[in-house]
């Protein structure tokens, strides 16, 4: 059994207990606090409460997480991009279409699957289905994760997650052109209330998302834009970039796929259908990762080339589509 106290701080005072630990703790994902305090592994200055508990400011939370389990999945031999690996983490360039860890009925072809076979070990702190997983890309977009293989390893750049310090940036091709060339999005993200399996921006309920643009190439009918995150939520660049009228070309959730062309001026018309071809997944990329190495102190910071169909993508757009 592990342990670690947290302090209310006043800033979380008069709300949900599950909703302040999944804040402060990034590791821990909302379900996962749930579960710990139902079962009793987080207590209030000494006491059970359930995850409605309103909490006050300076009021101390110790969470107790019980010792990994196994996972009960099997290792896969999946060929791994490994860009950095030591004795307590990795760094791994993921590609499209890989899904980071099992869930629902999925229970293999994950990189949580071929992190087992690759690695001796792995962090339990984010629970048995997600062992060493830290921060998560969705199945569609590629790039750069770091990956804990012990607990250390893992408080340690989850602390660096939630103070803000690790450096995410990513690359995506977006249709339109933003009227300012760079820009911070600020606007909280919950689940939509149309449909329960999408994010969206939302008035109330929902948390606090920032993202920073700024493009870099300006094309006829799409942009190619540098994100970086200031707070890591559900799908954020692909919901914020939509919620400013720039979805990421290729995502048909948020609204960047074929419909999008009707929008469009007739002159860039077939130029964009040829583009679009091409892009099979939302044209997103984690290229750039950097942070502190928490053992060693050392600065780390790692850069990934955008895979082959963004490349492609990429010489299209430069050529006019042609």
């Amino acid at each position: 059994m592990r342990q670690f106290e947290v302090t209310v701080l006043p800033e979380y005072a008069g709300g949900r207990l599950d909703r302040m630990l999944a804040g402060v703790c990034e590791p821990l994902s909302r379900s996962r606090i749930q579960a710990l305090i139902a079962s009793g592994g987080v207590l209030v200055t000494g006491r059970r409460v359930r995850s409605s508990y309103r909490v006050s400011a300076g009021e101390k939370v110790v969470v107790r997480l019980p010792a990994p389990e196994p996972a009960g999945l099997d290792p896969e031999e999946i060929p791994l991009d490994v860009f950095f690996e030591d004795a307590h983490l990795l760094v791994v360039n993921k590609p499209a279409g890989m899904v980071v860890h099992p869930t629902g009925g999925l229970r293999s072809g994950t990189l949580v699957n071929g992190l087992l076979a690759h690695c001796d070990g792995l962090s339990g702190i984010n629970g048995v289905l997600r062992p060493g997983i830290v921060h998560r890309l969705d199945r569609e977009t590629s790039g750069l994760l770091m990956v804990a293989k012990d607990d250390a390893a893992h408080r340690g750049l989850a602390s660096q997650l939630e103070s803000r310090t690790v450096v995410r940036r990513y690359s995506a091709f977006v249709w339109g052109q933003p009227e300012a060339k760079s820009g911070r999005i600020e606007a909280a993200i919950g689940r939509s209330p149309a449909d329960r399996r999408r994010m969206a921006v939302v008035d109330t309920g929902g948390r606090r998302a920032v993202t920073r643009y700024e493009a870099k190439v300006l094309h006829g009918f799409a942009s190619t834009l540098e994100l970086s995150l200031e707070t890591g939520r559900t799908h954020q660049i692909r919901v914020h970039l939509a919620h400013i009228g720039h979805p990421v070309l290729g995502d048909a959730v948020y609204g960047g796929g074929a419909k999008r062309i009707r929008g469009i001026s007739p002159y860039h018309r077939n130029a964009a259908r040829t583009v679009l071809s091409e892009a099979s997944r939302q044209m997103l990329h984690a290229g750039c990762l950097g942070f502190v190495h928490p053992v060693t102190g050392k600065a780390l910071e790692f850069h990934a080339e955008p895979p082959e169909d963004m490349r492609r993508v990429r010489e299209l757009l430069s050529s006019g589509g042609r």
